[in-house]
């Protein structure tokens, strides 16, 4: 198959689209290569994809209509991996245009192009960011997702409400994925296991919120890869059972579906900064802070659907993944617990 994966050389996308030339599909990767973290990693996953057979990465910004038109036009894909986005949820409140540029306009514009060139369907990544204010755990797709609290699972929300329109609409087959605090190797500098690893191997403190006191399903990047591609060739379908009177949030009379993909364990805060510390034979020093504004105290996936429906269930331990990130940190930066660069 013709396969488009946007954000190809963003976290996500750079591991699903490896995977995906690895089975020996043809891939076209999409990136606008931004500067909300360092554009060398980027450019660094972007290099290992250029030198595999059956790739080729497209510079285009998802906010640039005629550019997306122009693709979709001239490729005509099978399928489409929908990955890129403005991601961050503390960084959407301080600048919350870019959220509705990329993650509104720009998937607006994806929408278009599976709609107007025969795409057979659209995964793309939502987040487990829409749950916002629920506290009924494990989040389930069943359940109600109106109060997100802050712009970043507002926009992951609309995305899913956009896509259910153009399934009800044009008969294209949707599948939004929410995913779970992602981790691994060649993972974003923004996020926990990056800067925490980071720090204490430099012998600096990290910031811990919540004074230590969040829950969080950590998903190991290669489990949520798993999930895409599982659930991409698992074509979305109507739920002929769907009932208008008592409407499933998760499912429609559409060929629309959500999944969450996590790891269905929460992990302490404390016990995954554990984690790190034993993998780097190195105590952190810990600035223990309030919650942020946006932030969630716990999640917690039910990934019943995507077990039942895709035949998938993320497994990798936390132990295990925060050590193969540890082992790619110290390749790639070059640095020992006492070295550096």
């Amino acid at each position: 198959m013709k396969i488009l994966v946007t954000g190809a050389a963003g976290f996500i996308g750079f591991h699903t689209a490896r995977q995906l030339l690895a089975r020996g599909d043809e891939v076209v990767g999409l990136d606008n290569f931004n500067d909300y973290y360092d554009v060398s990693l980027k450019e660094a996953r972007a290099e290992i994809l250029d030198g595999q057979a059956g790739f080729r990465m497209q510079r285009i910004d998802l906010a640039d209509r005629s550019a997306i038109e122009a693709l979709f036009e001239q490729e005509k894909f099978d399928k489409v991996v929908h990955l890129a986005a403005q991601a961050g949820v503390r960084y959407s409140i301080e600048n919350p245009h870019s959220y509705i540029e990329s993650n509104i306009v720009g998937f607006l514009h994806i929408l278009e192009g599976c709609r107007h060139n025969n795409v057979e369907h659209l995964v793309y990544a939502s987040s487990s960011s829409v749950y916002g204010a629920n506290t009924n755990m494990p989040f389930s797709v069943h359940q109600n997702v109106d109060h997100p609290l802050a712009l970043y699972g507002a926009t992951k929300k609309a995305n899913e409400l956009m896509a259910h329109t153009y399934s009800s609409l044009y008969g294209i087959p949707t599948t939004g994925l929410r995913f779970f605090t992602v981790y691994g190797p060649f993972g974003r500098p923004d996020m926990a296991l990056f800067m925490f690893t980071k720090n204490i191997i430099e012998g600096k403190p990290i910031d811990v919120f919540n004074y230590g006191n969040h829950r969080r399903d950590f998903t190991y990047v290669d489990d949520i890869v798993q999930g895409v591609i599982h659930t991409m060739d698992h074509t979305a379908e109507v739920n002929e059972a769907w009932d208008s009177a008592a409407p499933d949030p998760g499912t429609s009379k559409a060929p629309y579906r959500i999944y969450n993909i996590g790891n269905q364990q929460p992990v302490d805060l404390m016990d995954y900064i554990a984690a790190i510390e034993k993998s780097l034979g190195k105590t952190a020093e810990k600035n223990l802070l309030p919650m942020q504004p946006g932030d969630v105290p716990d999640t917690w996936a039910d990934t019943s659907d995507l077990a039942r429906d895709v035949g998938y269930q993320p497994a990798t331990p936390v132990d295990v993944g925060v050590a193969r990130f540890i082992d790619w940190y110290w390749d790639y930066y070059q640095v020992g617990v006492e070295g550096s660069a």
